[in-house]
């Protein structure tokens, strides 16, 4: 992933020196165990751990120098491992095959991405909740098709945002638990040279769960949900991001980026102020769903294994945690300095000449005895009078003047459709279901 978008705490769990760290944990553990079992020596598990304790530091270069010969990267740290420790080190990897490394870390590395990122929810749905109540109240126009509807509060697009986002929570949760588990069963995954109960000592270790059936890998559904998960997130953001970039446009402007002192908007315009932190939102939350597909490619391997899906997790393992986490902590920064206009959202809702309340006198009609068709008509008529007027025409007065509605309605009936209050009276109750649950 490339660094403009990589924060160091998600980038760090996917460097070379953490993945071999991991590596060695896996096999010093797995050491340890057959040592308990009387399989291998003691003192080869203690050789190993002695030499862990002095933090030595993982060459990697070297690692590298030697797959250049060996072409294969479990065979070149073991023997790296084994140029440091010693003799003792020959019992490393005893009845164990690559995968139950390399899938194994992969679960230690999901695991702990997740843990990120779902820290990185959990300060998303704090902003989302302090900026939605802030504006449980601020009226603003609804849209459907990005045209005019009804009155809602800007204070329900937040929390909306917030409910959709704990969703997501409660997903990556399951995600999470679901891809933690370990593999430690040798080739083919029959435990023919490794004990299961190795497999049991490493897991519980390294905090995973043990993974019920593995072939000589860990079944890649597991991975294609998470990465999918993910993918769903991703969605989710770039769902507030358009939301955010359709009210900022100059015609709308109900709210905006915050954009600081010295900020530029163009090399060319001086007078601009560009939504580019959620366009880039946009772009991140594509990369992130385009990993979804070769996740889900992955999960049909040739019979007990193949490596077909080594390469692809080689780069969607990283950059899909990466870029969501970085992309979950930006548009924390972006709904946190929301910059909202109250004002210019009323100056909307007033800029059509209250056609908002358009349902509310249909209704009203035909609460009044008068047919749904011809209540429809009768308001039609008048609103589009309003629409073909650009606003400049009042629907509340057009209503008042046309003999037919009056007909059925006072002017005092019509006039209490058009209170915009009358909308919002079950915002609390909205709120307490996203909110109190």
């Amino acid at each position: 992933m490339i660094p403009r978008y990589s924060r160091p705490d998600m980038s760090a769990i996917w460097t070379p020196e953490s993945r071999y760290r991991i590596w060695f944990e896996i096999e010093a553990h797995a050491t340890e165990a057959l040592a308990e079992l009387g399989v291998v020596p003691k003192s080869a598990a203690e050789a190993l751990w002695r030499w862990w304790a002095t933090d030595p530091a993982i060459d990697v270069a070297a690692i590298d120098a030697i797959e250049a010969v060996t072409k294969h990267d479990v065979i070149a740290f073991l023997t790296w491992v084994a140029e440091q420790v010693g003799d003792e080190a020959r019992f490393m990897h005893q009845g164990m095959t690559s995968s139950d490394v390399l899938d194994t870390t992969l679960s230690v590395q999901l695991a702990r991405a997740s843990d990120i990122l779902l820290a990185d929810i959990d300060a998303l749905l704090a902003v989302l909740e302090r900026r939605a109540k802030e504006h449980r109240l601020t009226p603003t126009i609804g849209r459907s098709h990005g045209i005019h509807a009804e009155p809602v509060t800007f204070g329900l697009k937040l929390a909306e945002a917030h409910a959709e986002f704990a969703r997501h929570r409660k997903r990556l949760v399951a995600a999470r638990e679901d891809i933690a588990t370990c593999a430690i069963s040798g080739a083919v995954g029959t435990f023919a040279n490794v004990d299961p109960r190795v497999e049991a000592h490493v897991a519980a270790k390294l905090g995973l769960a043990v993974e019920p059936v593995s072939t000589q890998v860990i079944a890649r559904d597991r991975h294609a949900m998470f990465f999918a998960t993910l993918g769903v997130i991703a969605g989710s953001i770039e769902r507030v991001a358009t939301e955010v970039r359709h009210l900022q446009r100059t015609e709308v402007l109900e709210a905006e980026e915050y954009f600081s002192p010295g900020q530029k908007g163009s090399s060319a315009m001086p007078h601009k102020r560009n939504p580019v932190l959620t366009e880039n939102l946009t772009g991140l939350a594509r990369m992130v769903r385009g990993y979804v597909t070769p996740a889900l490619e992955n999960v049909a391997l040739w019979h007990e294994r193949d490596i077909s899906h080594s390469s692809v997790e080689r780069y969607i393992g990283p950059d899909a945690t990466i870029t969501l986490d970085f992309a979950l902590a930006r548009l924390t920064g972006v709904v946190d300095k929301l910059l909202v206009y109250p004002a210019r959202m009323q100056k909307n809702l007033d800029r059509m000449g209250g056609l908002v309340h358009s349902q509310r006198v249909l209704l009203a009609l035909t609460q009044a005895g008068v047919s749904r068709e011809d209540s429809y008509r009768l308001v039609q008529r008048n609103a589009m009078k309003v629409w073909e007027s650009d606003g400049e025409l009042s629907l509340l007065e057009l209503l008042k003047a046309d003999p037919e509605v009056g007909a059925a309605l006072s002017a005092a009936e019509i006039e209490d459709k058009f209170d915009l209050g009358y909308h919002f009276k079950h915002v609390d109750t909205i709120f307490e279901r996203v909110f109190e649950r």
